[in-house]
């Protein structure tokens, strides 16, 4: 197999998260990107460790069908992108089934009731802002899996807008730092990015409640409550709104709160703060008949959830919680502690960020004996 010390040729059997593929050699798993499975290539090493390795690959011995060539001169350099060199039906089968394995292997779920991903209708030109950085006379990205910046004219993922920011932002004796580049003005707080997905996942989490609600029976709408807890300025809880006799909203930036609270109907109310704070009071504060018609929406940051939170979630026991996750390994984490209370009933992976290694995911749990 081996060719020279640190060059060997592999075989790709699957692509981990993060988008590097995987190979094997003599036992040790080898991490190679820009590669897709079923590839023979040959790659050199370029750090060992006990049971791993990583390395970059030096030629495509027999490729994917699979394989296109990226339309970014920027590919590979760039630490932005990392499946532009796979057609995109395939960059959707890779995430999906990331999403899958990474619920069975650290969620420890069995069976995982899968729903087809939805896909961007944009696969470039989606992006209706981008964060790009100044230094030195070089404005860009940084490069992948480095410190340095890669000086960029135009990125493909951005809307045409988006783009023609960074042109008068490139042409400016700005200083150095980051810059936020918008179509439209930007606001302080976070906003989704692929407005197109954004509104598909709008309408599965309106679905997964509606059918939820059908199945589950229970009160009418009226008497049910949401909480959405990371409720930012209130993007999911204004879709939904009108299926709820109230609806609460938690989040710690107060700019997202001020926002909410200006479009709030008489039924609404946001609250600033930590969810590990709030949430544990709002929960204690309903009788136990609240508990069971009380939908409790989770859009937490990559770090997951606290364990506060999932204590809270297991002791006061809402119908249902729908969790949307842009990690899928905290999310299998989080999954984990509440299956002992709660059934999975669906998964579905949306792609928010085509050409990337993000993944976003809805999750659908009902509580045990409903």
């Amino acid at each position: 197999m081996r060719t020279g010390p640190d060059t060997m040729q592999l075989t790709i059997h699957d692509v981990a998260f993060g988008g590097k593929g995987v190979g094997r050699a003599g036992g040790m798993v080898v991490f190679v990107p820009y590669t897709i499975p079923g590839e023979e290539v040959t790659v050199r090493l370029t750090r060992r460790k006990k049971n791993y390795a990583e390395a970059v690959p030096l030629n495509i011995d027999a490729p994917s069908p699979d394989r296109e060539e990226a339309p970014c001169p920027y590919f590979g350099h760039c630490g932005g992108c990392a499946y532009q060199h796979i057609g995109y039906a395939r960059q959707l089968e890779i995430k999906a089934q990331q999403v899958e394995q990474t619920l069975r292997r650290v969620g420890k779920l069995d069976p995982v009731p899968m729903e087809p991903i939805i896909p961007s209708p944009l696969p470039f030109g989606y992006r209706n802002r981008i964060r790009v950085h100044r230094q030195g006379g070089i404005t860009g990205f940084y490069a992948a899996g480095a410190e340095t910046l890669v000086d960029i004219e135009k990125c493909l993922l951005a809307a045409p807008e988006v783009n023609a920011r960074l042109t008068e932002l490139r042409a400016k004796p700005l200083p150095d730092g980051d810059y936020t580049l918008a179509g439209e003005s930007s606001r302080r707080f976070f906003e989704q990015t692929n407005p197109e997905v954004a509104r598909a996942m709008l309408e599965k989490v309106e679905a997964i409640l509606l059918q939820g609600h059908v199945e589950g029976g229970g009160a009418e709408g009226r008497d049910r409550r949401l909480i959405d807890a990371y409720c930012g300025a209130g993007f999911f809880s204004r879709h939904l709104r009108r299926h709820f006799g109230e609806v609460v909203g938690i989040e710690e930036n107060s700019f997202a709160i001020e926002h909410a609270r200006a479009q709030a109907e008489p039924h609404e109310r946001y609250i600033v703060g930590d969810v590990s704070t709030v949430l544990p009071g709002l929960m204690d504060g309903a009788g136990m008949e609240r508990k069971r018609e009380t939908t409790l929406l989770l859009d937490p940051p990559a770090a997951g959830v606290t364990p506060r939170v999932l204590d809270t979630i297991l002791a006061a026991a809402p119908r249902e919680v729908i969790y949307v996750s842009c990690n899928p390994g905290t999310l299998a984490r989080d999954l984990n502690g509440l299956r002992s209370s709660y059934r999975l009933r669906s998964v579905t992976p949306l792609d928010m960020f085509p050409q990337t290694a993000e993944i976003e995911v809805i999750v659908h749990l009902q509580k045990n004996g409903l």
